[in-house]
């Protein structure tokens, strides 16, 4: 069965027109849905309904899919009062329809995912599709072997009543490592190594599913997906 939506609000969804304005036009008779004129602007349509504004064909919207290197002191929103954010970093239209697929902290760097695609957003950042993320990890002090071990059974994190799920980590050095997981806990790396006694001094995302951080990206600069990546990301086959 296909996906049907208002008109209003399909309108809004392929054009720069407001929901409010969409209505206006649905209502003065200058919109018409696959050959005919609708003025009903909660009339349910089609998502691949082919639309006129005006005479004017109007193509479906595709999806948008973005990687951005985020550098620190951009906060990961899609807009604070505060501090910067991840969205003045871009150069797109109607930036209030991205969503961020899964947000670093203010001072961690790296890989962020934006998209406007709700669905694919929500398999990237659900648990239970065991996407995982891979970070890049400074450390205050040496970490112990053990860490290798508690951290693929779960730990405790502070205040809270469940163990985090299975993760993988790889020492690089004695106060460097990879780690990855595939939730995404408030603070969540900085609270593991601090469940075991250690502090977290670096923190940078390389790699989210099967997709890593574009080398030819410096901090605060980004790029459009490739079909090829936007399917990779969650099928663990990248080559």
């Amino acid at each position: 069965m296909k996906e049907s939506l208002r008109l209003d609000r399909y309108v809004a969804s392929v054009t720069d027109y407001s929901r409010s304005d969409a209505k206006k036009l649905i209502k003065s008779g200058d919109v018409a849905v696959d050959g005919k004129v609708l003025t009903d602007p909660s009339q349910a349509v089609a998502a691949d309904a082919q639309l006129e504004i005006d005479g004017q064909f109007v193509r479906q919207a595709e999806h948008r899919y973005f990687m951005l290197h985020k550098p620190q002191d951009y906060v990961c929103a899609n807009r604070d009062r505060r501090f910067a954010t991840v969205m003045d970093l871009l150069d797109e239209d109607n930036l209030d329809r991205l969503i961020i697929a899964g947000r670093l902290d203010l001072d961690t760097t790296g890989l962020v995912l934006l998209t406007d695609n709700g669905q694919w957003a929500h398999q990237v950042m659900s648990p239970r599709t065991r996407c995982y993320k891979r970070y890049r990890v400074q450390l205050e002090d040496p970490v112990p072997e053990s860490a290798i071990d508690r951290f693929a059974k779960g730990v405790f994190l502070e205040q809270e009543k469940r163990r985090t799920l299975p993760a993988r980590m790889k020492l690089l050095g004695e106060r460097e490592a990879l780690l990855e997981i595939c939730e995404g806990r408030f603070h969540q790396v900085k609270r593991m190594f601090a469940s075991i006694g250690n502090t977290v001094v670096g923190l940078h995302r390389e790699a989210i599913g099967k997709l890593e951080l574009d080398s030819a990206l410096g901090e605060g600069e980004y790029r459009s997906l490739t079909e090829y990546e936007v399917a990779v990301v969650l099928s663990g086959t990248l080559e």
